[in-house]
């Protein structure tokens, strides 16, 4: 089987899948839709990480060869997930890899901003000894306000508070508080009560423009904010404005609406102008030692999926952490209607087949099911690959 890896994902990928027998061709760039459609043919699974996109036109042009992608990052908005379900293609990702990454670059941007780190290091720089405390301040007993309580967001309370924090926090779904973080219950109580607003949501259509002129107006004045999430998450002409004015005292921005395909496109931005705002080329999760565990890690979920047919942490398929096989393995995903294990048995039976082990697991409009066969006959695999239900069936 073949991997392509784009975006110059780490070697540690590159080593596993090989270990494991793959053919590995890695690329340092990203892909257009076109280029990405023609480097694909022969492709059994695909890594990239956010700046391939991944469109319904891409697998409906090599969906049936393709086996399965995973995103070497934490965000998925770059997958057509309901595209790669359609066609049977599983979709993995690394949920948890660079959290650590992401929370220690906030906090050091938090300290950064509240020093004004920026100016000093500026004003040294151009020869200027600048020995002042005026404007700068300790993060201990600031209120820091985190949008978004996931895996990021829950780590980052953990953390500041640790280091002196008093944390606050909202999210949609109804999140236990860690350590002594208070929940808000609103996006709107939590804005008007701290002094620092992090953001951390995913790139659902729902929280496109989650932080615009309204929610700016909302903060407390000299707030210092900052977004290592998603770029179309947050108006940057609206923070661009708010920083002019001081209202928004400084920022911290590592992620943007329209980001650059590569290092020698020009980046553009209201916020190059602004000497309050801290940018950072969507390096949140980029160090060495996250990218060597997500590379690990996706790479290993990819392999499992195509060896063992499990779909344990995928993101758009039902999951099943299958026991190891004994037989021969189907992995049968279907739409999720009533009668089709029993049409499946039924099949077996009939071919006088032998059920050694058998999984079921259902996610909204699709099932997965994962059998072994002590005996086989073609025909019996034929079949249950042609049922009307079928999405897609794979044999190992």
């Amino acid at each position: 089987m073949k991997a392509l890896l784009l975006e110059n994902i780490h070697d540690e990928a590159v080593r596993t899948l090989r270990s494991e027998g793959y053919e590995v061709e890695r690329l340092s760039k990203a892909l257009g839709e076109d280029e990405l459609i023609e480097a694909l043919e022969g492709v059994d699974l695909l890594g990239v990480r956010s700046r391939t996109n991944i469109t319904r036109k891409v697998v409906e042009a090599r969906g049936d060869s393709l086996t399965a992608v995973g995103a070497f990052c934490i965000g998925t908005n770059q997958l057509d997930l309901d595209a790669l379900s359609g066609a049977g293609v599983a979709a993995f990702n690394a949920p948890y890899s660079n959290t650590r990454s992401v929370v220690e670059l906030v906090l050091g941007e938090i300290i950064a901003l509240a020093r004004r780190l920026g100016d000093r290091n500026t004003q040294m720089h151009h020869g200027v000894w600048r020995k002042s405390a005026a404007g700068s301040h300790e993060i201990r007993g600031r209120k820091l306000g985190i949008v978004g309580y996931g895996n990021i967001g829950s780590q980052l309370s953990v953390v500041a508070e640790a280091m002196g924090m008093r944390v606050w926090f909202y999210d949609v779904a109804d999140k236990l508080p860690l350590g002594n973080a208070r929940k808000c219950d609103s996006l709107e109580e939590l804005l008007q009560t701290v002094e620092t607003v992090s953001i951390h949501v995913d790139g659902r259509p729902e929280n496109r423009g989650m932080i615009g002129a309204a929610e700016f107006e909302a903060m407390r004045p000299r707030t210092l904010f900052l977004n290592l999430s998603r770029g179309g998450v947050v108006d940057v002409d609206a923070l661009a404005e708010n920083l002019r004015t001081g209202h928004i005292a400084g920022a911290a921005v590592d992620v943007f609406p329209t980001e650059p395909k590569s290092g020698d496109e020009p980046f553009v931005s209201p916020l190059t102008q602004l000497d309050n705002v801290v940018l950072t080329p969507h390096v949140g999760g980029s160090t060495q030692e996250a990218q060597v565990d997500i590379g690990r890690y996706v790479a290993n979920k990819l392999i499992d999926y195509a060896e063992n047919a499990s779909t344990s942490m995928s993101v758009n398929l039902p999951d099943i952490a299958p026991a190891p096989a004994n037989g021969t393995r189907i992995g049968h995903l279907h739409r999720n209607v009533p009668g089709v294990m029993a049409t499946i048995n039924r099949l077996i039976a009939d071919y006088g087949g032998n059920v050694t082990y058998q999984a079921l697991a259902t996610r909204d409009a699709l099932g997965y099911a994962v059998l072994d066969i002590a005996e086989t006959d073609r025909g019996l695999l034929a079949e249950v690959a042609h049922l009307d239900a079928t999405i897609r069936a794979r044999v190992l």
